[in-house]
């Protein structure tokens, strides 16, 4: 029988020496891409697509100066359209040392592409994406999900991890090719939250103190099995004002853990 202890000294000796465990800070940086890939017709509705413009006006801007308080790098999952649209955002990204990921050139889910259609997205935003200057190794779908053909997509055009599944919580090799899935929950994502929907009105906003606690619950769970804590955020929703005030603490909260390897998705799949 495996214990949780032993499930951790195994885990465990996956991280650097005088780690147990780490935490990635992830950024979806969708923009007005996530109203217009969902359907074209928004990008006629400036009222609609300001909610996104919010994220790279206001958003980035603000997470980098906060992310640089902390002296932490993070990942920057960026679909190809948006690069085009924000580009000096990006330069920003970049130059500040954190890592470009590739969120599809529009952000339309795989599954609702041909393998034809979806090969043609992945060039277009790795074109994009490459033309600052950046590598560019990772690979998360705007929708978490992936087709039939995905992976070997990736491997084709050069991407060495993804961050799509929900199976684990420690990169690991995906069987039968080499890649690495840095794994990522619903638990751990903004969106979850704070994400309201206009259209419907169906969902509430949740305050940071439930988030604070759920993911503080998560995270010390995580780290207590050796594990690592994969944040996923958005900068139009994390971006709020109040909402950097819960980042620029939180960070500090995870970062005062001295056994917790804070890292880029792609430091974290570099160690499987």
């Amino acid at each position: 029988m495996t214990t949780t202890s032993s499930r951790k000294g195994a885990l465990s000796r996956v991280w650097p020496e005088g780690t147990s465990s780490a935490a990635a800070f992830t950024f979806d940086f969708d923009a007005e891409e996530v109203w217009i890939g969902e359907d074209p017709a928004n990008a006629d509705r400036p009222g609609v697509l300001s909610q996104g413009t919010y994220g790279a006006k206001v958003g980035v801007p603000q997470i980098l100066r906060v992310l640089e308080r902390h002296g932490v790098h993070a990942t920057f999952f960026i679909p190809g359209r948006v690069a085009e649209r924000h580009p000096a955002r990006v330069e920003e990204i970049v130059a500040a040392g954190h890592e470009l990921a590739h969120h599809g050139y529009t952000h339309t889910s795989p599954t609702k592409l041909s393998r034809a259609e979806e090969e043609a997205e992945l060039v277009r935003g790795l074109e994009v994406l490459r033309g600052f200057g950046a590598p560019v190794t990772g690979y998360r779908s705007p929708s978490w999900d992936l087709s039939a053909h995905t992976l070997d997509l990736l491997l084709d055009h050069g991407l060495r991890y993804s961050s799509n599944l929900m199976d684990d919580i420690r990169p690991y090799p995906i069987e039968g090719r080499p890649l690495v899935e840095v794994p990522i929950s619903w638990i751990l994502d903004d969106a979850a939250y704070f994400w309201f929907d206009g259209a419907s009105w169906t969902k509430s906003i949740a305050t940071t103190a439930d988030v604070r606690a759920i993911w503080e619950a998560e995270f010390e769970g995580i780290r207590t099995l050796g594990g690592a804590a994969v944040f996923t955020m958005h900068p139009q929703i994390i971006g709020r004002p109040g909402r950097l005030a819960f980042l620029d603490s939180f960070l500090s909260f995870v970062t005062s853990h001295d056994d917790v390897w804070v890292a880029t998705a792609a430091e974290i799949a570099g160690r499987v």
